[in-house]
């Protein structure tokens, strides 16, 4: 472990920040509250300490720059705020395990590049439903007309919100010049699922993220009475989809992918009334884009085929979707290794949530991220918890890929070449 670097510091400061922002229920971060605000405040005091510029984006998005003798930068990005009642890991393990690696460069003078620290706004999607907003309007793939009706449970627009926090959605795709310069992007997370905890290993390092898939399904029956319709005479929409539910089970395990279905709504929705009308969400997710498609076809077939069984009619609406996206071959690498230098055994694995990383990968720069184990799998959740002496391994983990990918940076081609320059502060 290099000298200056201080893991029990970085578990001190998590346990320091969920006094803060958390209660009994969990962590209450939820992105564009009062109570992100004030962890983001907390996280700035932090930084005055380092002589580093910090600003925040036109998406929100806070960034603290350490300037190096290249305008060539290394990203190392999180997100602070949680889902309401959340765990205290989730996302601001990420912030703060950079805010010590960023100490260390720091403490050793002049870094032969650009070491930038990004605070990502709204990663959960939590009270507005947009998740990874601040990194989408960063890689170019948010596009505000289509968020300026979002309300929240409150009827506050995600506009006024924004606004609130000094944010204007016309303005937050200019956040995609904070790009300039940078080389590599690097993402410590919690696993949030049972994996590494299954292979009994602290760590492990991520391939990419899933491609997504998700729709709206309706299947459209005859409502009856309940009581004086016979079984082989019903037209139960609720059958129809029931079956789906239990098909996509068959179909995820055909694939070696994941689908669920995540709620049902029936109509007319009465006990004594057979369903006329059943709405499910299908969410579906793949490594391999092939193998998603195929998901999304059988799941498509299996519909149609259960519909006609029950004599209901089927429609699809989609919700959303994205590509399967694959981090960085040559920092996959770099990551395996750190993790091995610093515990033994590395596991690669894909991640099935979706994170920030994954749109700074979308917009092209070389990205990978570490995952470290997740007690129980279990995240979302005031009881998500990961075990300390795990925390530290991971902060020196990312410590060593940063390193390691500054060293990565440096001998690339391009590395020779004026690169574009990395913003200055505006203040």
């Amino acid at each position: 472990m290099t000298a200056t670097l201080n893991p029990t510091r970085t578990i001190a400061e998590l346990k320091e920040l969920r006094a803060l922002t958390g209660d009994e229920n969990g962590a209450q971060r939820v992105a564009w509250t009062d109570t992100w605000a004030r962890a983001r405040a907390w996280m700035r005091e932090k930084l005055a300490e380092l002589p580093v510029e910090v600003e925040t984006d036109e998406a929100g998005n806070v960034w603290a720059t350490l300037r190096g003798a290249s305008e060539r930068a290394l990203l190392i990005g999180g997100h602070i705020d949680s889902v309401p009642n959340g765990g205290w890991l989730d996302g601001c393990l990420n912030v703060l395990a950079g805010l010590e690696v960023l100490r260390r460069i720091a403490t050793e003078g002049t870094p032969p590049v650009t070491v930038r620290l990004v605070d990502w706004a709204d990663e959960e999607g939590a009270r507005f439903g947009r998740s990874l907003f601040g990194s989408s309007a960063f890689s170019g793939n948010l596009e505000p007309e289509e968020l300026a009706e979002l309300r929240d449970r409150a009827g506050t627009s995600l506009p006024d919100a924004l606004a609130a926090h000094g944010v204007d959605l016309r303005q937050a795709k200019l956040a995609g010049r904070q790009a300039a310069g940078a080389a590599a992007y690097l993402e410590l997370h919690i696993e949030q699922g049972p994996v590494l905890e299954g292979l009994g290993l602290p760590l492990g390092v991520v391939i990419g993220t899933f491609g997504v898939e998700r729709h709206a399904i309706t299947f459209t029956g005859q409502a009856a009475h309940a009581g004086s319709t016979p079984m082989d005479r019903r037209r139960d929409a609720f059958a129809a989809a029931a079956k789906l539910g239990l098909e996509i089970r068959a179909i995820a395990r055909r694939h070696g992918g994941v689908c669920t279905v995540g709620s049902c709504v029936t109509k007319p929705g009465i006990v004594t009334a057979v369903v006329g009308e059943c709405t499910i969400t299908l969410d579906q997710r793949h490594m391999e884009a092939a193998a998603l498609a195929a998901m999304l076809r059988e799941a498509q077939e299996a519909s149609a085929r259960f519909a006609e069984e029950e004599g209901c009619g089927v429609a699809w609406e989609p919700i959303w979707k994205i590509r399967p996206i694959p981090f960085h071959p040559e920092l996959i690498a770099l990551g395996e290794a750190a993790i091995r230098e610093v515990c033994g055994s590395a596991h690669r694995l894909p991640s099935g949530p979706l994170h920030d990383a994954a749109e700074v990968a979308r917009a092209g720069i070389p990205t990978v991220m570490l995952f470290v184990q997740s007690l129980r799998g279990i995240s979302h959740n005031r009881i998500e918890d990961t075990l300390e002496e795990h925390l530290a391994l991971s902060v020196q983990a990312l410590d060593r890929l940063a390193s390691a990918t500054i060293d990565w940076i440096c001998s690339r081609p391009q590395f020779a070449a004026r690169g574009p320059t990395a913003p200055r502060a505006s203040g």
